[in-house]
């Protein structure tokens, strides 16, 4: 099997040393492997994705030695594959509509005999207040969440994956209770944007061909729902390389707000690729081109 791995950032904000770490660790991989490193563009969240944060991946990317397949894929191209998928797990019965907001979800969780919220991929795990309702009800201002115990139950046997990363390295099967108390009823499709990142980077990686998802540590979690979603659609289960992150001097987590920390604002300070290529904690060598 031909190793196929991937970069798939969101334009919705400049690229950092710790995209430069993740998309630098999947392009020599996959030169490792004699295989294929793809560049994906997740824009789902067309709000506040922007063509010039899109221009400015493919640059940044260019100028650090990476290069990868034509045509890129898009998301927002793709709405009817992940609404395709959405109908089939409805089909089965494994899902639901909901209409509660973030601050209903915090009142729910905040009286004195929930005790302390449990924070999962997504944030507080959902407490299920709309797990009864039936999909002939759903509305369209309302998300569509997975019924995370019907769903684990639905299958024969659950999958397990295999981690080929520094970190969680070995075959990790996927434990019902762990999904349901540590993950909890995710959504599927939220009102505003017709998916959600967990289906349709399931949909787009089985869609291209992956083998392999190189991310960072911060994703570990979010993998079980994906392995989950892969094995009830029918997909191939994926190997996974999760990565340290790269963080600031106060050993915070770097994000897309931090523009003084910008692949573009070191190029504009006139360092070289090599030298951001050190900063994100990576060998110069072997060369990226």
């Amino acid at each position: 099997m031909t190793y196929v791995t991937r970069f798939a950032p969101s334009p919705t904000g400049p690229l950092h040393i710790g995209h430069a770490y993740s998309a630098l660790t999947a392009f020599r991989r996959a030169r490792a492997e004699g295989g294929s490193f793809l560049l994906r563009i997740e824009d789902i969240d067309r709000a506040r994705s922007r063509d010039e944060y899109e221009r400015q991946i493919f640059e940044d990317l260019h100028w650090l030695g990476l290069d990868w397949p034509q045509p890129v894929m898009r998301q927002s191209d793709r709405m009817p594959a992940y609404r395709a998928a959405l109908d089939r797990l409805i089909d089965m019965g494994l899902c639901y509509p909901c209409n509660c907001t973030r601050g209903d979800i915090r009142a729910a969780l905040s009286a004195p005999q929930e005790g302390t919220p449990i924070e999962g991929p997504d944030g507080i795990i959902y407490p299920g207040t709309c797990r009864g309702r039936s999909m002939a009800d759903a509305g369209p201002t309302d998300a569509i969440r997975l019924d995370m115990t019907r769903a684990t139950a639905h299958l024969d046997a659950l999958p397990a994956f295999r981690e080929t990363g520094p970190l969680f390295g070995g075959v990790h099967p996927l434990v019902a209770n762990d999904l349901t108390v540590q993950i909890g009823d995710v959504i599927l499709a939220r009102k505003d944007m017709g998916t959600s990142y967990h289906l349709s980077v399931v949909v787009d990686d089985a869609e291209q061909g992956v083998t392999e998802v190189v991310r960072g540590a911060d994703l570990f979690s979010a993998t079980w729902i994906h392995v989950l979603l892969q094995a009830l659609l029918g997909l191939p289960i994926l190997q996974y390389y999760h990565h340290g992150l790269v963080r600031d001097d106060t050993g915070k987590r770097l994000a897309k707000r931090d523009d003084a920390r910008s692949i573009r604002a070191y190029r504009d300070d006139g360092l070289s690729p090599d030298q951001v290529i050190e900063m994100a904690g990576l060998p110069v060598t072997p060369s990226a081109t």
